[in-house]
């Protein structure tokens, strides 16, 4: 098994297998979780997984977001055109609104992020909001975007002390997928059949992952 120990070790596992899980998902040894040593997670003294992520984001420009199962991981940039094109079903999200394939909320969502640029998940909910709190379904929301990869994770913030230390939990902003890759993504994105992408993803982590059963990634890709 590879081991991590840094940011740049989960940028290179990331460039190299294509995607990578934060957490544990059922197949032996494919997450940062099964491959970070347990003495850096939530050191007091350095940074571990919980910090990389903001950086590595950065230095890949890979995506990373709530894509298997509604859980974490990180496509590098060649990859998460197919699997955005294979969850999208083909469809950019006008094309998807004009079919009536997106629910009213998931459109809200996401004109305000394409109108805004990139925004902390506080900024985005409390635009959604429109100061009603209680409006439900935010997070539900976000993560049916990212799933479908119309929304990716661009960076994570931190407070910081007098001192310029940053503590406490990083905030995630987010934007369109559009937005974050740019114009290469829109004119890529669609050049292949859904199934075709979905076919290329299979064979690829078949490859990776030859001790996983072909249920298990297709589980996995959902």
């Amino acid at each position: 098994m590879r081991s991590i120990r840094s940011a740049a070790d989960i940028v290179a596992l990331t460039n190299e297998w294509g995607f990578l899980p934060f957490f544990e998902n059922g197949i032996p040894g494919f997450s940062v979780e099964e491959l970070t040593p347990k003495e850096l997670w939530f050191a007091s003294d350095v940074d571990g997984p919980w910090e990389w992520k903001g950086p590595v984001i950065r230095a890949s420009g890979c995506a990373y977001g709530k894509f298997f199962g509604g859980k974490a991981v990180f496509i590098s940039r060649e990859w998460f055109l197919d699997f955005a094109n294979y969850r999208r079903d083909g469809y950019d999200f006008d094309a998807r609104c004009d079919e009536g394939l997106a629910p009213y909320r998931d459109r809200e969502l996401y004109e305000i992020l394409e109108a805004n640029g990139d925004l902390l998940s506080k900024e985005l909910k409390r635009l959604w909001s429109f100061g009603d709190k209680q409006k439900k379904g935010f997070d539900a929301i976000l993560t049916h975007l990212q799933m479908q990869g119309y929304v990716v994770t661009t960076d994570f913030e931190y407070q910081t002390d007098k001192h310029g230390k940053p503590y406490g939990w990083g905030v995630a902003r987010y934007a369109t997928s559009e937005r974050f890759f740019g114009p290469e993504f829109r004119q890529q994105i669609y050049r292949r059949e859904p199934e075709k992408s979905r076919e290329r993803i299979l064979t690829h982590l078949a490859a990776l992952l030859p001790h996983a059963s072909e249920k298990q990634l297709a589980k996995l890709i959902g």
